[in-house]
């Protein structure tokens, strides 16, 4: 990757994790998951709320790294107004791009999120960068447990 692409990549992820966009909780979410990275000491809940099978809106509270935190804020704004399955099909392929499995890369339907595949190359921080995303599944499944990454 070139010099340019790489800083613009970072100014995106610093953009996120330093302005997070649906930042907070949400006391009249239909449905919240949280999540914990005990490697790193991460936290987040994910806060959405449904019409029908559809996500009307999302909004996540977290503790954590950049990689954490803008990971959070890049889903909440990407799955507002998807499907339940559209999110999680999102989820599967964002999954696969930053771990690099299935030989996954540059996708319309993955937008910003691309500027996050560079943690394949570090594996303890593909945990941050998922965090998010496990709790927004565990969310929309209805899950009590705390999601981990372990």
């Amino acid at each position: 990757m070139n010099d340019g692409l790489t800083d613009l990549y970072q100014e995106v992820i610093l953009d996120h994790s330093r302005n997070p966009r649906n930042f907070g909780p949400a006391e009249e979410a239909d449905r919240t998951a949280r999540g914990n990275n005990p490697l790193c000491g991460d936290r987040v809940t994910v806060f959405l709320n449904l019409d029908g099978d559809e996500i009307s809106d999302a909004q996540f509270d977290a503790r954590g790294c950049a990689i954490s935190l803008a990971s959070a804020s890049m889903m909440t704004e990407m799955i507002k107004g998807k499907s339940v399955a559209e999110a999680k099909a999102l989820f599967e392929k964002f999954h696969a791009l930053v771990t690099g499995k299935n030989g996954v890369g540059a996708s319309p339907d993955l937008a910003e999120l691309e500027t996050l595949s560079g943690v394949k190359n570090f594996p303890t921080r593909i945990k941050c960068a998922t965090l998010a995303w496990h709790a927004m599944v565990a969310a929309l499944d209805g899950a009590d447990e705390d999601v981990k990454t372990e």
